[in-house]
């Protein structure tokens, strides 16, 4: 009874960077969360959202896919993948904030924009309550980039990233041997 994650020595998580891949999946959870939450408050002032609805909750759809391709494509060897989930990631990030301080710095009009069908006072609540959740996403994301990078250059300097890569340590012997000793100062 309970979770347990069973995990593969074949991983290309090793052992001394396993808690840093857990706390990534935990924030990548929160953010799933979050967003979803964001969600249900924003359809709560009106249920079928107009435009700025519309686009807001688009934005909260953004973060869940971000978030749900982070588990996958932070240990994956495309670099692609990796460079689309950092784009995809960042620009989210960047968006909840300025929906946050759109938010707290601009309620009324932005209540109004929602054309929400509840009284106006509680309708600034709800929407302090995503501005909230908005602000928890932003700060997140950038964990989550944070431990993305982690996680990547970890596996990047292990020889686990892309194949074709090799180690970090056998490159850096091959270079210290290339240099010229002999050199007259």
């Amino acid at each position: 009874m309970g979770l347990s994650i069973k995990t593969n020595r074949d991983s290309p998580v090793a052992q001394s960077h396993h808690r840093t891949h857990k706390m990534f999946v935990i924030c990548n959870y929160i953010l799933l969360c979050a967003a979803s939450s964001c969600i249900f408050l924003t359809l709560s002032l009106r249920l079928f959202p107009s435009l700025c609805g519309f686009f807001l909750i688009l934005l909260f759809l953004f973060t869940i896919l971000a978030a749900v391709s982070g588990c996958s494509v932070a240990l994956s060897g495309s670099n692609k993948w990796y460079a689309a989930h950092m784009v995809c990631t960042s620009l989210t990030a960047i968006f909840q904030g300025s929906v946050s301080v759109l938010i707290f710095t601009q309620t009324s009009d932005f209540l109004g924009y929602l054309k929400s069908y509840v009284r106006e006072e509680d309708g600034a609540v709800i929407l302090k309550m995503a501005g909230g959740l908005c602000v928890l996403i932003f700060c997140l994301e950038w964990v989550v980039l944070v431990f993305a990078f982690r996680l990547r250059y970890f596996a990047f300097v292990e020889g686990n990233g892309n194949g074709n890569i090799g180690s970090f340590e056998r490159s850096q012997a091959e270079e210290a041997r290339s240099w010229p000793w002999q050199s007259k100062v």
